[in-house]
């Protein structure tokens, strides 16, 4: 990854190139947040009247060493100088206030990482925050990264994948809410008062889902017997072209959200709908990507190969049997790509092997896309329900739901009278539960998948057997 030299000052007797984890203040400010961590609340808060908490006056001291490390930090990172000078009016005013359900919103409306792509920009970051797939509340938390954005994304992302707002990046180094299974920046996580208008950045560590993707993926090839052809055998030795495969499938996936025929708002904020609407629409931002890459494939690129891979094996081995069964909506649409590739003979549980036609994966994975995408296009012209009704009928070709289902024995056992959105109530936790493929699979695949918490391509460890 390129190194961007940054204006010729110094902080701290750290020249300003350096990485940011390098300077002292790191580890200083690390220590400081994670003295926080213990005494904040779910929102982020601090009740000094709950048992084992500080003093006021031992959590404004300890505020005062982030604020500390932060100034001692922003030398070395001009391009976010703003930025840090509102992170450090948001800790002061919180403290002032008495510590009460943290504000960073003038500190997020600073930040414009997607502003500035450089490859290899790094950017030390400080939000009161949930981590996605991590930590459900809103502590404090710092993360230095880098920017990926090497010429041959950006040149994809001019011509043919318009999508300003994403960042690909990776991890330097992190706090605890990140040494979890999460592998995104996303401004709607942080603490503020009031949601911005519109958000300017999204990013996604490709680092760490390439690292995961590798240890899951070498452990069911393994476990399941499957002869990889000697490309894509190589790509998962290899995490630099993972990570490549991951950024690019993030990118179209991100934009594919905006695109296409959508029958309902594609990120469905604040709606409730049954969660394997969701899930479609997770898969087929998925599947876009696994069609894009199929395009760039036949064009010559090499990346369009790893993409279809990435896709089809992290869908397949690691979506279905990672979190828990209520209403995994990523774990359904891994379901469903891999029960439709069975029933089409794309792949085939034999012998306790399993078998792939690698010449026909391509085109049965696109005509899952389409199949999708012919779904959102007819919804256009059908009420909500209905449309619901069609999107369950499509999983429920592929995957058999569970025998006490009401809504599996069609529009008569449900209460019409309702509206929607109170129909959700009678969808089961676990509406499509794992085969029995999948379950054995589970098994075997638990301790590996729990082994991927926290995993960078630092501290990764390869697995030679998924059997734990």
């Amino acid at each position: 990854m390129t190194e961007i030299l940054v204006q010729d000052v110094t902080a701290g007797g750290i020249a300003a190139d350096a990485a940011v984890t390098d300077h002292p203040a790191w580890p200083e400010l690390k220590k400081a947040v994670e003295t926080l961590r213990p005494w904040q609340s779910a929102d982020g808060s601090i009740d000094f009247t709950a048992e084992g908490a500080p003093t006021r006056a031992e959590a404004e001291r300890t505020v005062a060493s982030v604020v500390a490390a932060v100034e001692r930090l922003s030398p070395l990172l001009p391009h976010d100088a703003d930025y840090h000078r509102a992170v450090v009016a948001d800790l002061r005013r919180w403290a002032e206030g008495g510590f009460e359900v943290p504000d960073f919103l003038d500190a997020l409306l600073a930040f414009h990482p997607a502003a500035d792509r450089r490859d290899g920009l790094q950017h030390l970051v400080v939000f009161p925050m949930y981590t996605q797939n991590g930590n459900l509340d809103r502590n404090l938390e710092a993360v230095v990264l880098r920017m990926v954005w090497p010429e041959w994304l950006a040149e994809l992302e001019a011509t043919r994948y318009d999508n300003p707002l994403f960042c690909g990046i990776t991890f330097e180094d992190f706090t605890a809410g990140y040494d979890t299974h999460s592998a995104v920046l996303f401004p709607e996580t942080i603490a503020v008062r009031e949601a911005p208008e519109r958000f300017t950045w999204g990013g996604i560590f490709c680092d760490r889902e390439a690292a995961r993707f590798r240890k899951v993926t070498e452990a069911a090839v393994d476990i399941l017997g499957i002869e990889l052809p000697e490309d894509i055998a190589a790509m998962l030795e290899d995490q630099e072209r993972c990570e490549k495969a991951f950024v690019l499938w993030d990118m179209v996936h991100d934009r594919t959200h905006s695109h296409g025929d959508l029958p309902f708002d594609p990120f469905m904020i604040k709606q409730r709908q049954p969660f394997w609407m969701y899930g479609l629409e997770e898969l087929r931002c998925d599947l876009t990507a696994f069609k894009e890459a199929v395009k760039l494939d036949a064009e010559g690129n090499g990346h369009g190969r790893d993409v279809q891979y990435a896709v089809l094996f992290d869908r397949m081995f690691r979506f279905p049997v990672s979190g828990d069964r209520t209403r995994n909506y990523d774990g359904l649409g891994g379901q469903l790509l891999f029960a439709y590739l069975h029933k089409h003979d794309v792949v085939r549980w034999t012998d306790n092997t399993l078998k792939i036609d690698w010449d026909r994966a391509p085109e049965v994975t696109n005509q899952l896309c389409a199949d999708i995408e012919q779904l959102y296009r007819d919804g256009i012209d059908r009420p909500k329900l209905v449309h619901w009704f069609k999107a369950y009928e499509l999983v429920s070709t592929y995957l058999a739901p569970h025998p006490g289902s009401t809504w599996a024995k069609g529009p008569d056992a449900l209460d019409l009278s309702l509206p929607p959105r109170k129909l959700v109530d009678d969808v089961l936790p676990d509406e499509f539960p794992l085969s029995m493929f999948y379950e054995a699979l589970a098994k075997k695949l638990k301790g590996v998948i729990a082994s991927t918490k926290g995993i960078t391509p630092a501290n990764a460890t390869r697995t030679e057997r998924a059997a734990a």
